[in-house]
């Protein structure tokens, strides 16, 4: 996979062992807006997104949805019923057009079984809640243009193919969606997005967010209370 960045997204697994992974299931593609993994539904495989960037959300009795994360190329989709073989918790949207590798449940857990994986991949599950407690808590306390830049930085950090330019195209997103996951209504998206347009750092267009200033982003992110240093986000590309 293409990128240090993501090599670390991917989070335990080694390159070789990823490509190995890979090796174990059929490679399908996704449409944008096509539902990946279905909420309710049986945990009979897994999938591991080569490409795209794809969201998690839980669908609530009344049809409320809650946002939960995005993922993007690297991660596994929908291990956690493979493991548990409960029937799944959330719903995977591809946000983009979307590959992946489709993992049988049986023969995923042999694999791991097989190469003493179990740790790493446990150590990933805490990594994930970790990143929900941190999520949780910049919602709590800190101002929207921050948790906004920091949801970006992010963005850039799921999907950047490896940084030579500053410039980073983020497609797929709605302000619907992006105002979920900063946890702010649609209008103060919009409103949050003028003032990183007018700053310079981005510039927008429908379901198109494009990084212009990577410094200036990441200045963004780190004002009000419980910033957090500038080693918790992705470097400035080619810098």
């Amino acid at each position: 996979m293409p990128g240090a960045r993501q090599g670390e997204r991917r989070r335990v697994l080694s390159d070789e062992t990823w490509r190995e992974l890979r090796g174990q299931g059929t490679t399908r593609t996704f449409r944008e807006r096509s539902v990946m993994l279905r909420q309710g539904s049986a945990g009979t495989h897994l999938l591991a997104l080569t490409d795209g960037l794809a969201k998690v959300v839980c669908r609530e009795p009344g049809g409320v949805v809650t946002w939960l994360a995005f993922r993007g190329p690297g991660d596994l989709l929908g291990e956690v019923s493979v493991f548990h073989g409960t029937p799944r918790t959330a719903e995977v949207v591809a946000l983009t057009p979307c590959t992946a590798v489709v993992l049988e449940a049986e023969r995923f857990r042999r694999f791991i079984e097989q190469r003493g994986l179990i740790l790493d991949l446990m150590r990933q599950a805490f990594s994930r809640l970790r990143e929900s407690d941190a999520h949780r808590t910049e919602l709590l306390t800190l101002p929207l243009v921050t948790r906004l830049a920091r949801a970006l930085l992010r963005l850039v950090e799921l999907t950047s193919p490896g940084g030579e330019s500053e410039v980073v195209r983020l497609t797929g997103l709605s302000q619907e969606e992006i105002a979920q996951a900063t946890g702010v209504t649609r209008n103060a998206v919009i409103t949050g997005l003028r003032r990183l347009r007018e700053s310079g750092a981005v510039e927008t267009a429908r379901r198109t967010i494009v990084i212009k200033d990577m410094r200036a982003l990441r200045d963004w992110a780190m004002t009000g209370p419980g910033a957090m240093p500038a080693s918790s986000f992705p470097p400035p590309p080619g810098r």
